[in-house]
């Protein structure tokens, strides 16, 4: 089979917002992670330094703040964002529920001692 497809719905939810693709769609180079945030919601804060994942959020409803090496940056509906891997990122979301897509790939800058492999553990929303 040339794809695969899956429902963000038909996904188990983690933290009680996220809904991570990569496995069902079974993806190599790609984390893929749909974040259905209620009102209030906010993200552990983390970093991929360990695993040199990039990451895009996109905002696809409502409005949120993230906060980037606790630079808060607000967002609303359409806005996508790039966070290197050493910043440290939060989603705080503000009074309505709001939806991202969040997508990690490692960064692609220095081909040096890799193994041609792109890790996909320690994703994390």
């Amino acid at each position: 089979m040339s794809y695969r497809k899956v429902n963000y719905e038909d996904v188990d939810q983690v933290s009680s917002a996220m809904h991570f693709l990569s496995d069902p769609l079974e993806t190599e180079q790609v984390g893929v992670t749909v974040a259905r945030c209620d009102p209030g919601w906010k993200s552990r804060p983390h970093d991929h330094t360990d695993n040199d994942h990039e990451e895009v959020y996109v905002l696809i409803e409502g409005e949120a703040t993230v906060v980037v090496d606790d630079d808060p940056i607000e967002m609303e509906t359409g806005d996508a964002l790039w966070i290197p891997p050493e910043s440290t990122r939060q989603i705080h979301n503000g009074d309505d529920e709001s939806a991202f897509v969040l997508v990690s790939a490692p960064s692609i800058g220095d081909d040096e001692g890799d193994d041609g492999e792109w890790l996909l553990t320690g994703f994390a929303g």
